[in-house]
């Protein structure tokens, strides 16, 4: 995967500081969404949230390679508020749908373009280590209304031929939860933290991926995150027959307690997958069939690994059972069938999950998705997810409060509008 710097070119010198401030691009961004859940845990009642995302932003033009940029951002309930519980415990009696209202301002930076094949930018920025379905160990968590942000100074370089090198330092994370959330580190993950991604992409059917992520969380409640995360991914894909692609990767990763952790944590993460994609004519393109085995290791109470900075919505399942891994870890298999029929993006996931330790059933769940793009700006989609717990006694036993012994659907319908 290569990733898109939007590399600046030099700015003449008689440009003039306001010239560049007036002579920007500004970017919106609307989401309408209505989203239900029932979740059976605690006999919570059902929940109904229908919010808008707006977005608002200003990058300046180039001022000798530099420009800044600007995005405020607010969530706003359409309707009654009172029919979900967003994240903060303000109707206990409801399933979450973390989507609470708040009005911030969700970038300001500074971007540096002046160095051979390199930005460096500094401030409040939202950013990826890989796409969306991939953002295992870092993203801004686009799916959900309010996304991350990270008060950091990123440096991403094409420097090194074929070679793309993406370093930050971030001092803050910027969580879905709002700024107004009362609850302890819901708001912000106060932190000292460093994220390398490097990526080779030499050869055209494989590209290899090393990273280490070394993440420091100051408080007492946040710090049983603070872990040294290193690991190797190897991906890629092979047209074998006309029309027929062959993709695959494989994924290992190591993590262990570090900094202020209390707990002494050593777990292993391990990803192999293998599909085909097959267009078959204008009206039905692109018709993919993969199987993907993901394993997080989890030893018992809490030392299993977790990925507390990833796009997490993307992994074990869109109901989010599995936002936080389990203290028995857990095992995924999944199939997903996808394809592009007359326009619309169609996909459909079957998954079986199981505990790393001793072995047992959480469950299984069904996703589906429909989206469909109308001209450059606009998109509309609906999804469903239908996470179904077994009943065994150990899954019962262990995971009653936490929520992988009790069935979850959730569905959403969304519009959204983007310049």
């Amino acid at each position: 995967m290569i990733l898109n710097c939007g590399l600046s070119s030099p700015v003449k010198a008689e440009e003039t500081l306001w010239t560049s401030l007036i002579s920007g691009k500004p970017d919106i961004f609307l989401r309408y969404r209505f989203e239900y859940a029932d979740d059976n845990r605690l006999s919570l009642k059902e929940a109904y949230a229908s919010t808008l995302r707006s977005a608002v932003g200003y990058r300046t033009a180039d001022f000798y390679d530099t420009s800044l940029y600007f995005q405020i951002q607010d969530v706003r309930v359409v309707g009654d508020d009172a029919l979900y519980n967003d994240g903060s415990n303000n109707y206990p009696d409801r399933a979450v749908i973390a989507d609470a209202e708040s009005t911030e301002i969700q970038q300001y930076n500074l971007r540096f373009g002046g160095l051979p094949k390199t930005i460096v930018t500094l401030g409040r920025q939202q950013f990826n280590h890989r796409t969306g379905v991939q953002q295992r160990f870092l993203g801004d968590v686009s799916f959900r209304q309010h996304q991350q942000s990270f008060d950091a100074a990123r440096v991403l370089s094409l420097a090194v031929p074929q070679t793309v090198i993406d370093y930050s330092y971030f001092w803050n994370v910027n969580r879905i939860f709002g700024e107004n959330n009362p609850l302890p580190d819901a708001d912000d993950f106060r932190s000292n933290s460093h994220a390398l991604n490097v990526q080779y992409n030499a050869w055209p059917t494989l590209k290899l991926e090393g990273y280490l992520y070394l993440l420091e969380f100051t408080s007492s409640t946040a710090r049983h995150f603070s872990t040294a995360t290193s690991g190797l991914r190897l991906q890629g894909d092979k047209v074998i027959a006309k029309d027929l692609r062959l993709n695959y990767a494989g994924e290992f990763a190591h993590q262990q307690d570090y900094s202020n952790n209390p707990n002494a944590i050593s777990e292993n993460y391990a990803l192999a997958e293998i599909g085909a994609n097959y267009t078959v004519g204008e009206t039905l393109e692109n018709v993919g069939l993969k199987y993907t085995y993901e394993r997080l290791e989890g030893d018992g109470d809490v030392r299993a690994f977790q990925t507390p900075l990833g796009t997490n919505h993307a992994f074990q399942g869109f109901a989010d059972r599995f936002l936080i891994t389990p203290g028995d870890g857990i095992q995924d298999h999944f199939v997903t069938l996808s394809g592009k029929l007359s326009g619309i993006q169609l996909s459909a996931v079957y998954h079986r999950f199981l505990s790393d330790r001793d072995n047992y059933d959480y469950g299984h769940e069904w996703d589906f998705l429909a989206e469909r793009t109308f001209g450059p700006h606009f998109l509309a989609g609906i999804k469903y997810a239908g996470y179904y717990a077994d009943s065994n006694t150990v899954n019962l036993i262990r995971n009653d409060n936490t929520g992988q012994a009790s069935d979850l659907t959730r569905f959403w319908a969304y519009l959204q509008f983007s310049y």
